[in-house]
This record gives structure tokens, sequence and C-alpha cells, in this order.
């Protein structure tokens, strides 16, 4: 007992030995590539078809809310837990995903995340009473949240690390266009009852469930603490340090107001462009379609611009055209220009959530990349559940036009957070291309408000350079 070190003591405490194991001093950092080793291919693959079910699962919550309220007699404030409820099961995943990940490996998440939604949707299929179903909506929550901070985290540590999540939001987006038209589809045209969409979300499930079990399978809990190691000897766990870091907290209100200003806008312009711009409903659900299908191709496309331009100068720009973009929304009173104005929105928006991932991980050490994320996932569902319920409130005092001001004013909060971030505009640390990446960007400008700030102040105060 003696002769044990403190780091054998530590290491026993926190229950991840391997962590701690001395690095070689020759060791240096591979980063891996989306086809190198090729069994990245089946998990890149992997992760794209999940997202697609995490999109359509998000996305189906508002299309089926009117006949859900219907079929168990709710009023409006009871119906809305379903829009809540998967905050609850993301907070879970972002409290359990490291201690899943540690014990279990990303083979833990690619068999809990496809297992929650399967249980979740066939559950759901079975029309439970209601209260039922409100659980069953956090147990798909905490399927998204897991596979959420895992594929992000992985992906984003990758080489092209824009590109590829570009990809994987992009492929989201598909999910979340798609669901809707189906669901709407299957319900008014076929006459199926609401619930009965839930047998082809079943089935998507189950393929999910399959192809990522059989690719990240390799992937055991050695395997992935072997892999992200820790440097220091520290008695915290992994989130607490991550927790300890500003990366985390900025990250994490950024996507809490990006995530609220994207669910807010997909949510209420369909009943703003008919009570403001005198839409038709048919005219009008198209608006949301047209909405979501921009932020869709902006995931696709501006995912190989922003590598070009740095994160921090790209996302800053897009923030600009997204900013113009709500203000000619707002203030030119025609249903055309409004319709083809919220669609430029969703395409500028789309690769900010991306742009974040890849800030967090170049800014973070990889083994604290899956308790950040995930917690930042979080509170971007947490966005996503409370800012639109927000406008909501507002609207029934001040009317559903009180929407353009509230979203300009996030997408302003927006843009002081990200110049917040320290310094981004370079490869992930260890990475070959870490110093050639600068010449092959054509633009090499970044900026930190905080450091600025502290600058500033030294100077003001005659104590600084």
């Amino acid at each position: 007992m003696e002769g044990r070190s403190s780091s054998q003591v530590l290491a026993k405490e926190n229950d991840d030995p391997v962590e701690f194991l001395p690095q070689p001093s020759t060791t240096v950092n591979v980063i891996e590539q989306w086809s190198n080793p090729r069994v990245n291919i089946w998990r890149t693959s992997a992760t794209f078809y999940a997202f697609v079910i995490m999109g359509a699962n998000d996305a189906a919550y508002g299309a089926l809310i009117p006949y859900i309220e219907d079929f168990y007699g709710l009023t409006y404030v009871v119906v809305s837990l379903i829009f809540l409820s998967p905050l609850v099961g993301y907070a879970g995943a972002a409290l359990l995903n490291n201690f899943i990940h540690i014990r279990f490996g990303q083979r833990g998440v690619a068999f809990l995340g496809p297992a929650c939604h399967v249980f979740a949707y066939l559950s759901i299929a079975l029309h439970p009473p209601y209260p039922v179903l409100v659980v069953v909506f956090i147990l798909a929550g905490f399927g998204n949240g897991l596979e959420d901070a895992a594929w992000n985290a992985w992906l984003g540590n990758m080489a092209n690390s824009n590109e590829l999540l570009g990809f994987l939001h992009g492929f989201y987006g598909l999910g979340a266009v798609l669901s809707p038209l189906a669901a709407t589809s299957l319900i008014t045209q076929a006459g199926w009852a609401w619930y009965a969409f839930y047998y082809i979300m079943l089935g998507g499930a189950t393929i999910e469930l399959a192809t990522s079990l059989w690719a990240f399978w390799p992937v055991s809990g050695r395997v992935y603490r072997e892999s992200r190691p820790r440097t220091t000897v520290v008695k915290d766990s992994r989130l607490r340090e991550a927790l300890k870091s500003r990366v985390t907290w900025v990250v994490s209100l950024f996507l809490l107001c990006y995530v609220g200003a994207e669910v807010a806008l997909g949510g209420w312009i369909v009943t703003f462009m008919r009570r403001e711009r005198a839409g038709q409903p048919f005219q009008s659900g198209m608006v949301a379609t047209g909405f979501w299908t921009g932020i869709t191709t902006g995931r696709f496309v501006l995912g190989f611009l922003t590598p070009r331009l740095g994160e921090k100068l790209a996302a800053a720009i897009y923030l600009i055209f997204s900013v113009l973009c709500q203000l000619i929304f707002w203030l030119v009173p025609s249903f055309h220009v409004s319709a083809t104005a919220v669609s430029l929105q969703g395409f500028f928006l789309g690769p900010l959530f991306p742009a974040a991932i890849v800030a967090a991980t170049k800014a973070l050490p990889p083994y604290l990349h899956v308790s950040a994320i995930g917690f930042a996932a979080a509170f971007g569902g947490g966005g996503g559940a409370i800012l639109p319920f927000a406008i909501g409130a507002l609207a029934q005092s001040r009317g559903v036009s009180v929407l353009q001001p509230v979203i300009l004013a996030i997408l302003a909060i927006l843009f002081i957070l990200w110049i917040c971030l320290p310094a981004i505009n370079k490869a992930p640390a260890g990475s070959p291309t870490e110093s050639a990446s600068k010449t092959h960007q054509w633009v090499n400008i970044d900026f930190d408000l905080v450091e600025a700030g502290r600058r500033t102040i030294q100077k003001a105060r005659g104590g600084g350079r």
C-alpha cells in the first residue's frame, strides 16, 4: 500500500487508469481521415445515417403536435411538454457520456444511442398514455445527446473537420426536411394515425443500431482511453476539467442561442407568414421547408469555404449576412421577399453549428472533447426548448411580429460570443497539417475580444505591454 505512487491512487479514484500512463517522448499525433484507415469509411457513413435519424426525430415533433393534442385531448401547455422532455434527455447525456466513453468506449455509444431510439419509437408506435409518452421522448433525447457528443467529437478530430462536420449536420438537416413532409403527407393524404409514422422511425432506428454497432464494435472503453490519455495527473473528472475552460462555456452559450434561434425561426415562421404576410397555409408551410433546406444546403456547401477563411473569420461573415437577411425579412413586408430572405438566412446560419464544434475541438485537448461537446450540446438543446417558448409567450401578448426583433437580438449576441472565443485559426495540435494550414487559407485573421479587453485594461492601468 505504501509503495503505490500518487498517480496510481488517483487512477483508482478516477476509474480511468490508462489515461495516467506516461507519454513516450517520441509520440506523434496522427490525424485520421474519413477514408484512412479504411474502416473509417463505414464509421463515417454510420454517423451520417445516425444524424439523419436524429434530424427526423427532432423535426417530427412540430408536425405531429396538433394530432397528438387532438388524440389525447390536451391543452397547449400540457402538450408542450413534448418539446421540453428531450431537454431532460440531453442533460442526462451530458452528465453520463464521458462515463460511457470511459467504460464502454464508442461501442457503448453505438449501442445505447440507437437502442434508446428503437425502444422509444416502439413505445410511441403503441400510443401509450400521455405521461408515458413524455418519458419516452426523454429517452429519445438521451439517445440523441449521446450520439451528438460522440460523433461530433470523433469527426471534429479528423482531417478536413469543417467539411466532415458540415456533411454530418447537413444529413441532420436532411432528416429534418424529410420527416415533417413524410409525417404530414402520410397523415393528411394516406389517412395514417399520427403514431403510425413511428413504424417508419422504428425501422430506421433498427438499421441505425445495426450499422453503428457493427462499425464501432472494436472501439471498446480500453481502446478509447488509450487513444485519448490525459497528460497531467489531476483528481477532477474530465467533465469537471472541461467546465473549468472558458471555451466550454462560450461554445455552450453560443449553441444555446444558435439552436434557440434556429428552432424558433423554424417553429414560428409558418405562423408569421400567415398572419403578418397574409400567406396561404400551403405556401407558408413551404417557407418553413425552404428555411430548413437553406440550413442543409449551407452546411453542405459552406463547409468547404470555412477552412479557407478560418473558422473565426468565416463564422463572423456568416453572422453578418444572417443579420442582413433578418433585416430584409423583417422590414420588407412582401411574402416572396420574406420567403427568399429566410431561406438565405438558413443558408448562412447552417454552418455555424459545425464551426462551433471545430472551434471547441481545436481549442481543447482531445480527452476533453466528448465532455465539452456533450455539455455544449445539452445547452443547445436547452435553447431549442426555452427560447421558442419565450417567443411564444411574448407573441401571446404582443403578436407574432415580436419574432423579428428577438431573432435579431439573438444574432447580435451570437456575434459577440463568437469573437470572445480564443484564437482557433489553426490545425489541431500535433497535426501534420498544423503549419501547412496557414498557407492554405485565403485570409488569416483572428481575434479574441476577451484577450483584447484584458490587454486594454492592463495598458490603461500601466501594467501591460
